[in-house]
């Protein structure tokens, strides 16, 4: 063997243990939503509580078995197990959509070998429209693709399990003639607590790291502006202070700002290297802008009056409006991504949305790109008002308590744009759920918010989509968003029922939605109101993905606006959904590169309100309060313990650590290609 293959394998072994597992998700159903508990039993396939069929496609898959005609009783009934697998809670994962749809699910090959089973059972059994025929690239493993005996469809059981077979590990489920039942890891506890440094003094709403990698970030303030900022390395001392500031885009002219509005959200194109696209969500004052102008989401469509929500607005209806402007940083790749000065357009390039609101509060506005789909994510709260009055969070035709996809690549004409009624320059993604569900309006992704503060995918796992959504006066909740989901609001508050004060725009029982419940929260009961009396509102904030803190790897951290009080939500078994979630300790380091501020008499760590969570590049996370700005660091320089701390300190250091490196599957493919490229060259010189 040549030296140059020699190095390649040892050098690709090592790297392959970094790469992570290719498919891990909590509980989804191959159409990419939730799992729901049906109105009605299934009567053919035995699977309860929240599954993903309904009486509807139980009644299909017991017609599609019976023209099955399997006259082998062994082989019937596994074959009835194999097609109600479609119906398990992870059917998703069993049916690996993400790599295109299977017509079985993944059988297991190990452990009991449920494969082989299937193989004993049904090799020499006749079956019309057999779901076994060769997957696509397997082609040349079968016989006669006709035929419906397995013996006649694949040459032996080692190519048919070759073909259908699989394994369950921590990223993937099999099937095994029964639902799905993770196992229960060993008892995890919550880390000790988590320590902090203050970088700045400022107060930022928003953070969203550079598309180059680097650790340059973008800072927006409520006001309408945004910095281009360098952000310190971890224990270098640095502080975020005006030297590593460049001004990058002010819109302060156009954005009305308070306590409730201004900019919401900052979102930058995935090719913005490429094309300097980017996207502001702010509020505007049609009174102060004379471009602050659209359609009122108070209207007929939705049943709703303006002049009767005027004497409880406190102002004219629709008055204030939510936008998403695109801008540009003009210029070459190079200037848009080194240059000391960037050449932005304050111009607005195209108006994306604007919708009227027909209350003060309860705005959201968020704006994030999916980091699968490319598509832009727009999160939007109930619109203000006690208990939702006009029930808008329900009804499928208003924008109001609904989190949007849109895509901004493709742009329709002005006869699609009055066709449809959309509220800017956007198309409809073709897998929105309107296409299951027609009553729903194009442009909604999940409904049945209140008023979503902070939403984030997880950088290593994109179908973890939390949000954290504000309650009404009992119940403050994170939700795990799938595609059409329905989080209750304002049928529900959490997991409670919720009985509005008002409603002039009608109720919506119970019984007639499938409510999608939290899988964190807490009660306004946690809150000390002595102390804290303008408590309790949640801010989501993300799964902490940096190894600069070992200890919290994994969970969820969130926090609460007002009462200075942190939670980390663990997830018990991993890739399960089910999360548990503690209230933690948190301290400001005594090597603080500024020193933090403290509850006079105490030794508690004044916050402030705190108005977002950040992640950079290094997924580090930060905490952006009326203060300043707090970054996560390690446990040690709080003297809390972490048994995990010195076996990941190397990995953790630097502007680009292991953690953002293993998360990131495309750019090791890449690597590996560059690798393999550069050995086989220098096998050829040495030969």
């Amino acid at each position: 063997m040549g030296l140059g293959c020699v190095l390649y394998i040892v050098i690709l072994s090592g790297l392959l243990l970094l790469l992570p597992g290719l498919s891990s998700s909590h509980p989804l159903c191959t159409d990419s939503t939730a799992p729901l508990t049906p109105k009605t039993p299934l009567t053919f396939c035995p699977y309860k509580g929240r599954i993903c069929c309904n009486s509807t496609k139980d009644l299909q898959l017991e017609t599609q078995f019976k023209s099955m005609n399997i006259s082998d009783s062994a082989c019937a009934s596994i074959m009835k197990s194999i097609l109600c697998a479609t119906c398990d809670q992870f059917s998703a994962e069993l049916f690996t959509i993400d790599s295109g749809p299977r017509s079985v699910p993944v059988l297991c090959d190990s452990a009991n070998n449920y494969c082989g089973k299937v193989w004993s059972a049904c090799y020499n059994v006749s079956m019309m429209n057999s779901p076994f025929v060769p997957l696509q690239g397997s082609m040349e493993e079968a016989v006669n693709s006709t035929s419906s005996k397995l013996t006649d469809l694949w040459k032996s059981k080692s190519k048919f399990c070759k073909a259908f077979g699989g394994a369950s590990s921590t990223d993937s489920v099999c099937f095994d003639g029964e639902p799905v039942l993770l196992k229960t890891t060993k008892t995890v506890h919550p880390p000790s607590g988590l320590c902090l440094e203050k970088i700045g003094n400022e107060s930022y709403v928003d953070m969203v790291g550079h598309s180059d990698g680097s650790n340059r970030v973008f800072l927006s303030d409520q006001q309408g502006r945004i910095w281009l900022a360098t952000i310190p390395n971890v224990e270098s001392g640095g502080t975020l202070g005006p030297d590593e500031l460049i001004l990058f885009l002010d819109i302060s002219d156009r954005v009305y700002a308070t306590d409730r509005l201004g900019v919401r959200g900052i979102a930058f194109h995935p090719k913005f290297m490429e094309n300097g696209r980017f996207f502001v969500s702010f509020s505007c004052d049609e009174s102060k802008w004379d471009q602050c102008s659209g359609m009122c989401s108070c209207n007929s469509d939705v049943n709703c009056d303006p002049s009767e929500i005027a004497p409880f607005n406190g102002g004219s209806p629709c008055q204030y409006y939510s936008v998403i402007s695109e801008f540009t940083a003009n210029g070459t790749k190079s200037q848009v991504s080194f240059s000391s000065s960037i050449d932005v357009n304050k111009l607005e390039v195209r108006r994306i949305f604007t919708m009227g609101l027909p209350y003060t509060g309860h705005q959201g506005s968020q704006i994030l790109f999916g980091p699968s789909d490319g598509y832009l994510y727009y999160m939007m709260g109930d619109g203000g008002g006690v208990g939702d009055p006009y029930n808008f969070s329900q009804n499928k035709k208003s924008l109001l308590g609904k989190i949007m996809r849109f895509d901004v690549d493709n742009f329709p004409g002005p006869t699609e744009i009055n066709a449809l009624g959309l509220w800017g320059n956007y198309s409809i993604p073709k897998g929105n759920p309107v296409s299951e569900d027609n009553e729903l309006r194009p442009e909604i992704w999940a409904l049945g918010l209140r008023n979503p503060k902070r939403c984030s995918f997880d950088s290593e796992r994109p179908s973890y989509f939390l949000c954290g959504d504000i309650g009404e006066d009992r119940y403050e909740e994170v939700d795990l968003i799938t595609k059409g989901g329905n989080y209750g609001w304002r049928v529900y508050e959490g997991p409670y029922l919720y009985n509005p004060q008002r409603s002039p725009g009608g109720n919506t029982s119970a019984n007639s939605i499938n409510h999608i419940f939290p899988i964190m929260g807490y009660d306004h009961s946690a809150i000390n109101k002595n102390i804290y009396p303008e408590g309790a509102a949640i801010i989501g904030g993300y799964l902490y993905r940096s190894l600069t803190d070992p200890c919290t790897y994994g969970r969820y951290i969130y926090a609460d606006v007002f009462a200075e009080a942190i939670w980390v939500g663990t997830e018990n078994p991993e890739n399960s959904g089910n999360f548990t979630s503690n209230q933690i300790a948190f301290k400001c380091a005594d090597d603080s590169p500024i020193q933090c501020n403290f509850i006079e008499g105490s030794s508690l760590l004044a916050l402030g309100y705190i108005n977002a969570f950040g992640q950079d590049n290094r997924k580090d996370v930060y905490i952006f309060a009326t203060t300043g700005v707090y970054r996560i660091v390690r446990p040690s320089r709080c003297n809390y313990m972490c048994s995990k701390e010195n076996v990941s300190s190397v990995a953790s250091s630097g502007p680009s650590n292991y953690s953002s490196f293993r998360s990131s599957f495309w750019i090791q493919y890449y690597y590996l290609v560059l690798l393999f490229s550069v050995l086989m060259l220098l096998q050829e010189l040495i030969y």
